[in-house]
Formats: C-alpha cells, sequence, structure tokens
C-alpha cells in the first residue's frame, strides 16, 4: 500500500491487520482505541480531550484513531485540529461506515484520504500460500494466526453479529438477520435477487434491500456492477454480490445432502479471485474499475478489469483441464471488444494460450498479482501454445500454390492439398480436404450417385 504523507482514513474489515500493520510503520505514533473501554468513556464523554492529548504532545507527529466509526463526534475535533496543525498526521481506522453515515459525517470534507484494508494477498504470504487452504479458510489475518483457525473462522460471523449489529443496534430482529446471511451466501458469485432472498429469510423486500445496505457498510460484503460501455448486446441490470473472503462465505454457507461440493468450491474460487483484484486495485492506487459481463442469454464472463491503461476480460474455471467450452464466452466477449486481453483461470498447473486466451493456473495468477505491477504477466514466457480444439489444429490459411506440405485432416487419413480454412467447423475442414472431395465430373460436377435397382443390375 503506498502510504500518503498526509492524514487518511483506513477502513477494512475486522481481523484485517489494520492497527498491527500501522503499529509497524509507525512505531512512533501516539494510538488511541477506542475497543478500549477506558478510553472509550474519556473520550465518548468530551471529544474535545483529543485536542489536549495532541498539544500536550509536541514532538509527536502522527497520531491514530482506532475504530473511529464508536464515537463518530471526534471527526469534528479531527477536522479542526488537520486545519490548525498541518504539520501533524491522523490515521483514522474503522470496521464500518454505517455509523459514520447515520451521523451525517462527511469525512472530514475530503481533508483526508480514503485507503482500504484487505485479507492477506497470496503474494504476502508467499511460499505459504496454499490455494486449498485458501479456499477452506480464507485469508483474514486474524484467522490464519490463530491456534484452531477453524474455530475461529466460525466465531468470526458471530462477532459482528454480537458486536456490530446487535450492540450498535443496527436491526431490530437479529434472528432475521441471521437467516439473511444463510439465504444470502447462496447468491456469492451469483446474481443478486432480492425477491428471492427475501422468500428464503420470510422478511419483506424492503427489509432485505436494507439487510444488503448494513454488510456493504460493515465492508463484509460488495456488488459487482455489470460492465456496459459501448454495449453491442442486450445486458442484464442486476448486480453480483460477493462476501469479501472465501473462507468468511463458508462459514456462512449452509451445507447439506443435497449441496454439492464442486458448486461450493467454484463460488469459493470466484470469490477468492474477486478479492485478490479488489486488493491488487486499491493498494496500487484505485486506478480501475472492475465489473463483471452478462447478456440477457445467459453468456458471462466473471471479471473485466477496466482501466487508462487495462482492459482485461477473466473468466475462472474450476476444473483442471480446460476445454472448448470453457472459452465459449471469452470467445462471444472478444467479439464486442476486439482490443481486451482475454485469461482463464483454471485449477491445473500448465500455462497455454489457445485462440489468443491465455489459460493460467489459478494459484500461478493469484500469487504472482502484485500490487503496482500489471494485471496480465507476458504471456511469451513460459506459456505453451496449445491448438485451439484438442481435437483439431487450426493452422493459419495458405494458397494452393504455398500449400505442398501434408496434413492429417478428418478422421486421421493423410492428403496433400491445400489446408482448410482456419476458424472452420471440424465437419467443414473434413469437407474441404482434397481427399474428402469427390471428384468432378467433364461438367465440373460430382457424378450422380448410382440408384440401388442400377446397382443390382449391374451385379
Amino acid at each position: 500500500m503506498n502510504l500518503p504523507k498526509s492524514s487518511f482514513f483506513l477502513f477494512g474489515p475486522r481481523g484485517t491487520g489494520k492497527s498491527t500493520w500501522l503499529k509497524a510503520v509507525f512505531p512512533d505514533a501516539e494510538f488511541i482505541d477506542f475497543l478500549s473501554q477506558d478510553q472509550y468513556r474519556f473520550y465518548l464523554a468530551r471529544p474535545d480531550r483529543l485536542r489536549g492529548v495532541v498539544e500536550g504532545t509536541p514532538d509527536c507527529r502522527t497520531y491514530v484513531v482506532d475504530e473511529v466509526q464508536r464515537i463518530p463526534e471526534i471527526l469534528s475535533v479531527v477536522h479542526l485540529l488537520i486545519e490548525a496543525h498541518p504539520d501533524k498526521q491522523f490515521i483514522l481506522t474503522g470496521s464500518s461506515a454505517r455509523k459514520l453515515k447515520r451521523a451525517g459525517i462527511d469525512l472530514l470534507g475530503g481533508r483526508a484520504l480514503l485507503k482500504r484494508s484487505h485479507s492477506f494477498l497470496a503474494a504476502e504470504l508467499g511460499a505459504s500460500f496454499c490455494l486449498d487452504k485458501a479456499l477452506t479458510l480464507g485469508l483474514v489475518p486474524l484467522v490464519l494466526a490463530a491456534e484452531d483457525p477453524q474455530a475461529v473462522l466460525n466465531a468470526y460471523v458471530l462477532l459482528y453479529l454480537r458486536e456490530e449489529v446487535q450492540a450498535e443496534g443496527l436491526v431490530r430482529n437479529v434472528g432475521a438477520f441471521a437467516r439473511f446471511l444463510e439465504a444470502i451466501s447462496f447468491s456469492h458469485g451469483s446474481l443478486l435477487n432480492v425477491a428471492e432472498v427475501a422468500r428464503e429469510c420470510e422478511v419483506s423486500r424492503k427489509t432485505v434491500e436494507g439487510y444488503v445496505g448494513i454488510v456493504r457498510d460493515l465492508l463484509i460484503a460488495s456488488l459487482l456492477p455489470v460492465f456496459s460501455k459501448r454495449a453491442k448486446r442486450k445486458l442484464i441490470k442486476h448486480e453480483k454480490f460477493y462476501f469479501f473472503d472465501s473462507g468468511v462465505y463458508r462459514s456462512i454457507r449452509p451445507k447439506g445432502p443435497l449441496d454439492r461440493p464442486a458448486e461450493i468450491d467454484g463460488a469459493a474460487l470466484e470469490g477468492l479471485v474477486y478479492q485478490h483484484l479488489r486488493a491488487w486495485n486499491d493498494y496500487s492506487g484505485a486506478h480501475h474499475e472492475l465489473f463483471f459481463w452478462r447478456t440477457r442469454s445467459g453468456v458471462e464472463v466473471d471479471f473485466v478489469v477496466y482501466g487508462e491503461d487495462t482492459f482485461t476480460a477473466l473468466e475462472v474455471k474450476n476444473t483442471a483441464r480446460p476445454g472448448p467450452a470453457d472459452l465459449r464466452t471469452l470467445r462471444a466477449f472478444g467479439q464486442d471488444y476486439p482490443e481486451a486481453a482475454r485469461m482463464l483461470l483454471y485449477r491445473g498447473d500448465r500455462r497455454m494460450l489457445i485462440d489468443g486466451v491465455l489459460c493460467m493456473p489459478c494459484e500461478h495468477f493469484l500469487a504472482s498479482l502484485r500490487p503496482g505491477h500489471d494485471l496480465v504477466p507476458d504471456v511469451s514466457r513460459g506459456a505453451h501454445r496449445a491448438p485451439a480444439c484438442p481435437r483439431w489444429t487450426i493452422r493459419p490459411a495458405l494458397s494452393p500454390e504455398a500449400a505442398t506440405s501434408r496434413s492429417t485432416h478428418g478422421r486421421g487419413r493423410r492428403c496433400s492439398g491445400p489446408w482448410p480454412r482456419a476458424g472452420t467447423s471440424p465437419l467443414n475442414r473434413r469437407r474441404q480436404c482434397p481427399r474428402n472431395r469427390p471428384p468432378a465430373s467433364s461438367a465440373g460436377r460430382p457424378p450422380a450417385r448410382p440408384s440401388p435397382r442400377a446397382h443390382s443390375a449391374a451385379r
């Protein structure tokens, strides 16, 4: 993350290591933690006491106010201190923006930048990163640092329900909100259908819309809009829903005998890629926008990264052997946007270049995703150029005079002659093969096939 020299906000879900990171980067800073009951009561009674702390420590340059959403009124004091002491830096952390919005706080009127904290990136873990473990436990630093990660992960959502939702009075019926979390977990990585979620948790549609706003303000979920720039087809208007971490999604998602493990793993894998893309974008300066692409006929590309110098479409497949059907949606996107780079992420271990689409192992892609670096790696290094289809080798079209080599067409028969035209179907390639073409008659037409009666008479 690029550290600004001025004051800034640092928002992120609980357990993502905001305080630990700041203490390591700013060891000489003055820390004020509102999770401490003593400090919480001290500043809750009189928020202007922060002025006395700043004026009493003239040698300190950096002040960190942790969990600032618990006392939103203190932002007015920080606002005055920034104007009175422009040489000092104030860092305000928070795990929820809900209370700040309800209090009408303007986030210091733009005098402080906004930074976001996320779960671990695979590049941060280095050699200790394991894709299967990340899909099961997620990458929340609080969970990975625990002695029993699974127990901490199971209690993570209860922590939010108890300390954020119930304690702050965000909802009246905590039980209905808990049912909502389970119902909306089925929408992770899918289109958000508010009416269907409302039927599942037995509440009104307006209530569900309010619950969606709460989980977004608590920073534990986000919505992904559809990419509609210069659209050439009719697109849908619904957004996709994602939890901020794949492990949190697995802990909330109900499981039963009718739930296929591959379905849950596929949604977790897509969510893991999404959380990496969000972190990569935020840590790089938020110069890109994230979308997905889906037509009304159901053709969908999981992610579209759009920026001044980046235009990339990514499809995530939970398979070890990608086939032609897995590239169908990327081909359709390439027809509408030929200037976009296309990438398929799958569960194999080999980089391949198929029909202009870079097929890359998902684990390698996540490990190579670093803030400040390009999203698409250099395809000229380490990529095996595979044929467009496992059964058919597509070669560039040659003139009849240049095509003098021999090749295998159709059903394994060898022949000499011009290559079939590139991009044709397998059936048409067999028809274009000179060996499979019927001999022409003197009139330039193929001879008529004898009738069964004439064939019997000849015998």
